[in-house]
């Protein structure tokens, strides 16, 4: 049974019996490529102007305008072949082989299942918060785009993230609206007899029923979990209702929806993908249902099970703290998952919560989710490179003896869907410069493109935009203003703020202490005369939300909102409320300065800062995260040192200062620094630079790419070559692992010698493996980075072995003398082809 033949809609079923022509608009609708392709916006529009504004949701149109507007509409020839033209047009794309049918149609990858916490693809659809989602939308969105076949895997949310509103006071106040699925440009899942698609989560001493919904986003479908079903108890139809919400207890069964109902949807679809990805730790208990289904199908025993499925699991981290990660405490992972363990898996609860333990020992210690991926996955990478340094300490304790730098934790740096976030302007300018298909294929020429075009054409692009997120602000504050009561003369001078020709800034995004959203406001007075020096003037859009829990956050919102009360401050900052997608894309296209605070090295990566990219807008940020690999003085400012203060109010105040110094010594005299036809020709060419270095490098096109090439391919192969004959490379390599476990430590070093000559040093050390087979081993010497010289790792080769001795055997290597013997070590670690070490083993004996 296909998956189209499972999706229907009652709504849908009605109006395509009562109106010709609905199931073509229903079909534009439901396809979310509408979000970034803009193909049909003028169609919408026509059926309702007024709602098309207010919404930007094509489904919301189509439902809400009469049946005789649509067959009004329709009865127009030229309106109708439009629409079928737009029909055979999406029709044609989802057919044509795209970038991955074009270099990959040979790979043994035929599905990649991708897991969420939330997924951020358009306003119409409000289930995200911010960052991750924002990640999780744009690498759909570029795996449609390339036509990597991928699925998503996320929670439908009754309610999602709150909603902001700004009083009187200045406080933010946290709304939460309920989202009608009616509404939302979804569809259930239901089985050829109509009935909804369901799925059961046996929890202890009741089940929750699931109900499943799909998401067409271009050439790939999201797959939505949703607990409001009238078969559970009241409470447990909440288990969805709130994204980031709730106590503990409610954010176990949350995951536990997501990834133990995520991957009995995708089975019960008929998916059966070679990847997991892991999208941040929520989703790990995936791991163990793909390895009980494994068991399911094979009759082998968790560990082989387990061992098999986690060569195609990727875990991608998102998290620069230790403490970011959900941890549980061990009696509610008893209450919940015990019988699972015991019955599903065939595991006792203490193997259980071993996986998700530092010290398996240990019965104080919480359950961490990222300990379980990490335990469950073949491949962790962090999403930018200083964020893959920080997550190699902060998981250092997993793999106790190896150095820091061998922690197997690589990176990814992200990057962002461009056709989601470019402006009107911005877009055309590519088209022209680079062609229609830009960012569907292997980008080498943009750069070289983009340079080709004028200072001229630059400068009025960068211009419109500015004017028309002006126009955006003032109409977005003067309605902000009037719902939360204020006077009309206040709204009426909303709609004057701001100068389309003036330098504007802009700083949005969660406001959390760490990200340091009030260091602008570290010296009032000075901000103040910056933003108002009659010659060189600055104008300062802010937006961004704390969470309802985070009284410092909302503290420092206040800050901000009393600060844009003084009267000499009215006219050049301005606080938008409810900062969501929307907001994001006005501002990211139109902002001259996109400004970033964090402290180093808590931003794992950050996108805020790549949208800009696109649109012109130039990046003056904290040396952290992608910005860290990004910055060259050419194409931006950099604040900071590039090394890491903690908490320390001095430095803070002293970036304070090197923010304010940066603004008025550099980035205001070369805005205002014209030629003759009024171009700042120094700020064009930091624009170019910027736009043509950095926009392909930090897109969701080579982010997807790097994915499938570097990891999603490999670990289709490898998760094959696992599986095959029901799984039976698995037990080996357990069998491996159980002997490396009773017999590692009974291994020990004899003497090293050597030798010196010439060029090189020629090692030989002693090393007695007892019964322990000498293949399943591999001794290596080893140098540590050490000033100018890198990490050096050199295999040994066995060359004899010692009389009288069982298990002694001689080990010898040469190494170029660039370096002091001195420097060298010898060490045993385990090796066996095709397993990763040490993510899957981590003994390690050092010579001593």
């Amino acid at each position: 049974m296909s998956n189209e033949r499972r999706v229907r809609n009652p709504i849908y079923t009605s109006l395509s019996a009562e109106v010709e022509g609905f199931d073509s608009l229903a079909e534009l609708a439901l396809d979310m490529r509408w979000s970034w392709n803009r193909y049909a916006d003028e169609v919408w529009r026509r059926l309702d102007p007024t709602l098309w504004d207010l919404t930007h949701n094509p489904w919301v149109v189509l439902q809400t305008v009469s049946r005789a507007q649509l067959q009004r509409v329709l009865a127009d020839p030229s309106f109708r072949k439009e629409i079928d033209d737009l029909v055979q047009i999406k029709r044609r794309m989802a057919e044509t082989p795209a970038w991955f049918q074009q270099h990959h149609s040979q790979s043994p990858l035929t599905c990649v299942g991708y897991f969420c916490m939330e997924f951020m693809l358009n306003e119409a659809l409000p289930i995200y918060s911010g960052g991750l989602g924002n990640v999780a939308g744009d690498q759909l969105k570029a795996s449609s785009d390339l036509g990597v076949p991928a699925v998503g895997v996320g929670l439908l949310y009754q309610q999602g993230y709150f909603r902001q509103v700004i009083d009187k006071d200045g406080a933010q106040q946290a709304l939460f609206p309920y989202n009608d699925p009616g509404q939302l440009p979804i569809r259930p899942l239901r089985e050829q007899n109509g009935e909804w698609l369901r799925l059961e989560i046996a929890l202890p001493g009741y089940s929750v029923w699931l109900r499943a919904w799909q998401v067409q986003v271009g050439r790939v479908k999201l797959y939505l979990l949703d607990s409001n079903d009238a078969a559970n108890f009241p409470a447990h139809r909440g288990i969805t209702s709130v994204l980031y919400g709730g106590g503990p207890e409610l954010r176990l069964m949350q995951e536990m929806v997501l990834g133990i109902g995520g991957w009995q949807l995708l089975e019960k679809l008929g998916l059966r993908p070679e990847v997991c990805h892991l999208n941040e730790g929520h989703a790990a208990f995936a791991v163990l249902e793909r390895a009980r289904s494994f068991m399911e199908e094979t009759g082998q025993p968790f560990q082989v099970a387990l061992a098999v499925t986690r060569a195609g699991n990727l875990f991608t981290t998102h998290t620069a703290v230790a403490a970011g990660f959900d941890r549980f405490a061990p009696a509610l992972i008893e209450q919940y998952l015990r019988g699972y363990a015991e019955k599903r898996l065939g595991i006792t609860l203490h193997d259980l919560l071993a996986l998700g333990r530092q010290n398996p020992n240990d019965s104080s210690e919480s359950f961490n989710m990222a300990h379980l991926a990490i335990r469950g996955s073949g491949v962790v990478n962090g999403v930018s490179d200083l964020h893959g340094k920080v997550s190699r300490r902060i998981f250092a304790p997993l793999f106790p003896g190896w150095p820091e730098d061998e922690v197997p934790v690589g990176h990814v740096t992200n990057g962002v869907h461009t056709p989601s976030w470019d402006s009107p302007a911005a877009r055309n300018l590519w088209t022209e410069a680079c062609g229609k298909d830009h960012w569907l294929g292997m980008m080498e020429t943009l750069e070289k493109d983009i340079r080709r075009v004028s200072d001229a054409s630059l400068w009025q692009m960068r211009t419109a935009a500015r004017k028309s997120l002006v126009d955006y602000a003032r109409k977005r504050l003067a309605q902000q203003l009037a719902v939360s009561g204020a006077p009309p003369e206040a709204v009426d001078v909303s709609t004057h703020l701001f100068d389309p020709n003036t330098l504007t800034l802009g700083i949005a995004r969660r406001f959390a202490t760490y990200k340091r959203p009030n260091l602008l406001l570290n010296d009032p007075e000075r901000l103040l005369r910056l933003l108002t020096n009659p010659q060189h003037p600055m104008q300062l859009i802010l937006a961004g939300k704390a969470h309802p829990a985070d009284l410092a956050g909302q503290a420092m919102i206040q800050e901000w909102t009393h600060f844009i009360r003084r009267p000499e401050a009215r006219k050049h900052v301005i606080f938008l409320s409810d900062y969501d997608m929307t907001l994001s894309e006005h501002l990211v296209q139109g902002v001259d300065v996109w400004i970033n605070t964090p402290r180093r090295p808590w931003e794992a990566s950050g996108t805020s800062g790549m949208k800009v990219l696109v649109n012109g807008g130039i990046n003056l940020s904290e040396l952290d995260g992608w910005w860290a690999e990004a910055y060259v003085p050419e194409v931006g400012w950099a604040l900071g040192d590039g090394q890491e203060h903690g908490i320390d109010p001095a430095w803070d105040a002293a970036e304070a200062e090197a923010l304010y110094d940066l603004l008025e010594r550099e980035a205001v005299p070369e805005f205002y620094t014209r030629d003759k036809d009024g171009i700042p020709t120094a700020w064009v060419a930091r624009m170019r630079e910027s736009m043509a270095r950095l926009t392909p490098r930090f897109s969701a096109n080579r982010s997807v790419r790097q994915y499938s090439e570097q990891h999603y391919l490999p670990a289709a192969a490898a998760y094959r070559e696992r599986a095959a004959d029901k799984g039976a490379a698995g037990i080996p390599i357990i069998n491996w692992q159980h002997a490396l476990e009773l017999k590692w430590g009974a291994l020990r070093f004899g003497d090293m010698q050597v030798e010196t000559n010439g060029q090189e040093h020629i090692f030989e050390v002693q090393v007695y493996l007892n019964d322990l087979d000498p293949d399943s081993v591999q001794v290596e010497l080893y140098a540590d980075v050490v000033k100018n010289n890198g990490l050096m790792r050199q295999e040994m080769k066995r060359v004899r072995q010692l009389v009288g001795a069982a298990g002694g055997y001689v080990y010898r290597a040469s190494v170029p003398a660039i370096r002091p013997a001195a420097d060298y070590t010898a060490r045993v670690i385990p090796h066996r082809p095709g397993v990763a070490v040490p993510l899957e083993v981590t003994h390690i004996l050092w010579q001593r």
